[in-house]
């Protein structure tokens, strides 16, 4: 009889340790799980960042050629204003 209950005993201990050991595995799997949707997470991110920065530098190419534009602009208006003032004081010249 002692050697029937220390089977039986042995027996419990043996699913307590397999019950443990498949809970302990069960929890490695969820964290790799983690892991794994957190690395991919960042590919996604790391993904979205690298076509922002695109869509940036075009927008910075943009604004310098828009601003080299604006620069000509501006030469050809002083221009104008100086030919302006220069014929302003040739009619005031002729007006006298």
């Amino acid at each position: 009889m002692a050697s029937v209950e220390s089977q039986a005993r042995f027996g419990q201990s043996v699913k307590g340790l397999l019950s443990d050991k498949v809970g302990s595995c069960s929890g490695d799997v969820i964290a790799l799980t983690r892991q794994v949707l957190k690395g991919s997470r960042s590919q996604e991110l790391l993904g979205q960042a690298a076509r922002n920065m695109v869509i940036q530098e075009d927008a910075i190419l943009h604004s310098e050629d828009s601003l080299r534009k604006m620069s000509i602009i501006t030469t050809h208006l002083q221009y104008h204003v100086e030919h302006s003032k220069n014929l302003q004081d040739q009619l005031r010249h002729l007006l006298k």
